[in-house]
């Protein structure tokens, strides 16, 4: 499903963000990436979401050769994978159904499909009684909840997530973990990125570790 081998990213200085990162993630698994702010956990995430290229070695995944994918077929690509960022990137004065619908959009979808979609998503991740609330009304965990089915309304078979519960609070932490859980369970590949290293230890699933661009620890 997702695949690196022998993948650098360099940028000018020089400074050496990904070094010889080999690694293989199965469809349908759940892994953890953990390090410090700075290790490479960023970076990482922007190759696979498309938004960089890197300097030498071969990314795929979903059969998807990013090194080699054209302006083109990027949006289709994207189609196919969710993305939840760690700032949201939310949409202000719009609803929360409003921003939900926004991949929908984007794909034309019809109208009466798009809203029986939202609606069973909000229903989902909890939020179909603030279906008609702006984003700035929400609290943080609702933002982050907001931010998830974004990313799943398309049902994306790959689920990426950098630092999904920085901001929360650990009760909070833990139901999105729960949700993140729930969507595993339907078949996604999760990968999430955290600094959070007791968050990683209540939850049994495979975890890999980047220092200073590099995989420490298992692969």
């Amino acid at each position: 499903m997702i695949s690196f081998a022998h993948v650098y990213k360099t940028y000018p200085g020089p400074v050496h963000a990904l070094r010889d990162v080999n690694l293989s993630i199965q469809k349908g698994e759940f892994l953890f990436l953990t390090g410090p702010s700075g290790a490479g956990k960023t970076t990482l995430f922007r190759m696979i979401s498309a938004f960089d290229k890197p300097s030498s070695g071969l990314i795929s995944v979903a059969g998807h050769d990013l090194c080699e994918i054209t302006a083109g077929e990027v949006t289709y690509y994207r189609r196919r994978i969710g993305v939840v960022f760690q700032d949201f990137r939310l949409l202000k004065g719009r609803t929360v159904f409003e921003n939900v619908a926004l991949p929908l959009e984007v794909r034309s979808e019809r109208p009466q499909n798009l809203s029986r979609k939202v609606d069973e998503m909000l229903e989902n991740v909890g939020l179909s009684y603030k279906r008609k609330n702006y984003i700035e009304q929400l609290s943080g965990g609702e933002q982050q909840r907001v931010a998830i089915a974004r990313a799943l309304i398309h049902q994306p078979g790959v689920l990426i997530a950098d630092e999904p519960t920085g901001n929360l609070d650990p009760q909070m932490s833990e139901e999105i973990m729960d949700l993140l859980d729930r969507v595993n369970a339907q078949g996604t590949t999760v990968f999430v990125a955290t600094h959070d290293h007791e968050l990683v230890k209540r939850r049994a699933k495979r975890v890999v570790t980047i220092q200073a661009g590099q995989l420490t620890v298992g692969d």
